[in-house]
């Protein structure tokens, strides 16, 4: 039976009030249609939870989702700070809880949360104070070398959504270029939305059966959302939108201008290509250029 649902009917379906949400992506892929879905219904009480919570998250937090942040860093890429979680934490907007990690760290949350272990030990936090402020970060002695170790609690979330380039019908999920950690995060959690720039025939999974990152077992909902991950990139659809990235920095700055943005872009539109239409010619101005790499022969 096909897993294909509008991302109104998926978000509606399998995000609830108070769940632990992730949006995973890496620079690369990051569902900002999802989080959009997410603001338009309204969703409240979210533990948002996700490595770099760039601007998808910064929106999140302005649109009220969020009671906590659970994360490793955070800021705009390459431009600055996020001013709507940075007035969370200084006491200038609606109070967040925050749970903070090294990169490492929350990738060790999710592998131990995918892999059914209830916390993941690492060699990291050594000179730092993150153990001081997140009780969570705790020790455990080796039972091999006597060496003591640092450890992280497994990750479940309650959904984790993730944008691809390409899926079936069934939720067979092929992504390729900069990786994150997608596949940790949807072998971790308990519900799985696929948002895929285009939705293939089985057969052209079956035929280039490596780019599968998540397999339909663990996928509850595919949905179609071309131009999806905008302003982030999909490698081989289009390229990030760093204009966008610039730009957020004096909305993100004033609040007023941040809500106008959020009821004009987000609320003020009821879908994805509601989006692109109030922005015309962002397809243009973004879409990749062909650079197609040779077949590779699977025979034996």
């Amino acid at each position: 039976m096909s897993k294909v649902v509008s991302m109104k009917e998926a978000v509606a379906s399998f995000v609830s009030d108070g769940d632990t949400v992730v949006i995973e992506g890496f620079t690369h892929l990051i569902c900002f249609a999802a989080a959009h879905e997410i603001i338009r219904q309204k969703k409240r009480g979210l533990t948002l939870a996700r490595l770099t919570p760039d601007l998808v998250y910064d929106q999140l937090l302005a649109a009220g989702c969020a009671k906590k942040l659970v994360f490793s860093w955070a800021g705009n890429p390459g431009v600055g700070s996020l001013h709507a979680f940075r007035r969370a934490v200084e006491g200038g907007g609606a109070p967040l809880e925050t749970e903070e990690y090294s990169h490492f760290g929350m990738v060790a949350r999710l592998q131990a949360g995918a892999s059914g272990l209830p916390f993941a030990a690492l060699r990291n936090y050594a000179g730092t104070d993150l153990p001081r402020v997140n009780p969570r970060i705790k020790t455990v002695t080796c039972p091999y070398t006597g060496e003591v170790l640092a450890t992280v609690p497994a990750l479940n979330p309650d959904v984790t959504i993730v944008h691809a380039q390409r899926a079936d019908q069934n939720g067979n999920t092929q992504i390729w270029g900069l990786l994150g950690v997608q596949k940790e995060a949807a072998f971790a959690s308990k519900k799985v939305i696929v948002v895929v720039e285009e939705l293939v025939s089985e057969k052209v999974i079956r035929a280039d059966p490596n780019r599968t990152v998540i397999p339909a077992p663990i996928v509850s909902a595919v949905v179609v959302e071309p131009f999806g991950a905008h302003p982030s990139f999909a490698q081989g659809y289009y390229d990030r939108d760093n204009d966008f990235y610039i730009a957020w920095e004096p909305i993100s700055r004033d609040p007023a201008a941040l809500q106008k943005y959020l009821e004009e872009q987000v609320c003020g539109v009821s879908d994805r290509a509601g989006y692109l239409r109030k922005n015309p010619g962002l397809t243009e101005r973004l879409r990749a250029k062909p650079m197609v790499c040779e077949g590779v022969n699977y025979g034996y």
